[in-house]
């Protein structure tokens, strides 16, 4: 018998969906994860909304990650009975504690992971609607899907940007998606176990995309939220929101379709090039008594470029695949690292 199949791995079909092999003594875990930075006045209010028994999985369990807090918020979680606690000692930013939650997650054992944030935005009510995809293996990854049109605190340009960029995020990774910037989430052990964020900003956007093209079935469900208890942090300006967002797509695109994002980008130069040529072209059949050797310098600038486009989207994809080779080696690395931490923990296997 396999590690795999011993210790509970679940191993991912696309044909099939989820498919679990358990040890008869091993249970479904849920661990639900929150990322804080100075959360003591809204933790107790968080995790008061916390669920600990939900129908379909046996054992619900909470973590939260300490971006460098300097106030009491460790504190205060060891308090409310937060069953793990990843202490990072400097703020990382949310895209690093959420990568580190989720290592912390799949090393405890977790079958189902949830990610929802300190300030109580979400309704924790809507948990069990938003793993029920999962639970009955039609996604890996689910994307809870506020009202945004109805929500008070979001004004009218907010929302907007909110629909072009889920539209964007959409469009790139084929995913089923309405709300690409939702941090209420649920995610499939398989799924998490392949996710990597590069993005130092937010793991939002980029986590959608990456899945997408990585053939993770993602799904979203409709929930509710809460009303703001406190301005978002990640939020800093709308000026600022907006470039960084464009930012984060852009570099997804560079990453997972090279080839078809310098194809695109070539196209300008390319037009304009030949456009010039065909132009120098016909003044020279024409009889022009001048060179017009400008425009052929233009022209062979921007033909080279458009070249040099090409030759970085073949580099790209040349690179896309060795990323996809050292994925593949990352994704057995995390489950032989998770393998370990579970026998270790068992003590049967020692």
């Amino acid at each position: 018998m396999t590690n795999r199949a011993k210790y509970g791995f679940a191993i991912f079909n696309p044909a099939n969906g989820f498919n679990r092999q358990k040890h008869e003594r091993d249970a479904m875990k849920l661990i639900i994860q929150i990322p804080c930075l100075n959360e003591e006045d809204s933790l107790p209010t968080a995790l008061a909304a916390l669920p600990r028994h939900i129908p379909g999985v046996d054992k619900v369990e909470w973590l939260i990650i300490n971006d460098g807090s300097t106030d009491r918020t460790v504190e205060v979680a060891r308090e409310l009975g937060v069953d793990h606690i990843v202490d990072l000692p400097i703020n990382r930013g949310l895209a690093y504690a959420f990568m580190a939650g989720l290592k912390r997650c799949l090393a405890e054992g977790a079958d189902i992971i949830v990610n929802t944030d300190a300030d109580n935005q979400y309704n924790a009510d809507d948990i069990p609607a938003l793993i029920q995809p999962i639970l009955q293996r039609r996604a890996e990854m689910v994307i809870g899907d506020r009202p945004i049109s109805t929500i008070a605190h979001f004004s009218w340009v907010k929302r907007k940007l909110q629909r072009l960029g889920t539209k964007v995020v959409r469009w790139v990774s084929k995913a089923d998606i309405h709300d690409a910037p939702s941090g209420f989430r649920a995610i499939s052990r398989t799924a998490a176990l392949e996710i990597n964020i590069f993005d130092g900003y937010t793991y939002t956007l980029e986590s959608i995309i990456q899945a997408g093209l990585s053939n993770i079935p993602i799904t979203s469900v409709p929930i509710r939220v809460n009303g703001e208890t406190r301005p978002s942090r990640l939020l800093r300006s709308m000026h600022n929101y907006i470039l960084r967002s464009i930012r984060s797509i852009l570099r997804s695109f560079f990453i997972y379709k090279p080839w078809m994002t310098f194809f695109y980008l070539s196209l300008a130069p390319l037009l304009v090039g030949g456009g010039l040529v065909i132009r120098w072209m016909a003044l020279f059949a024409g009889g022009t008594d001048r060179a017009h050797v400008p425009s052929l310098i233009a022209a062979a600038g921007l033909l080279l470029l458009a070249g040099l486009m090409w030759i970085a989207g073949l580099l790209g994809e040349q690179l896309l695949i060795n990323r996809r080779m050292l994925h593949d080696l990352q994704l057995r690395l995390r489950d032989t690292r998770t393998a370990r931490y579970d026998v270790m923990k068992d003590g049967s296997a020692l």
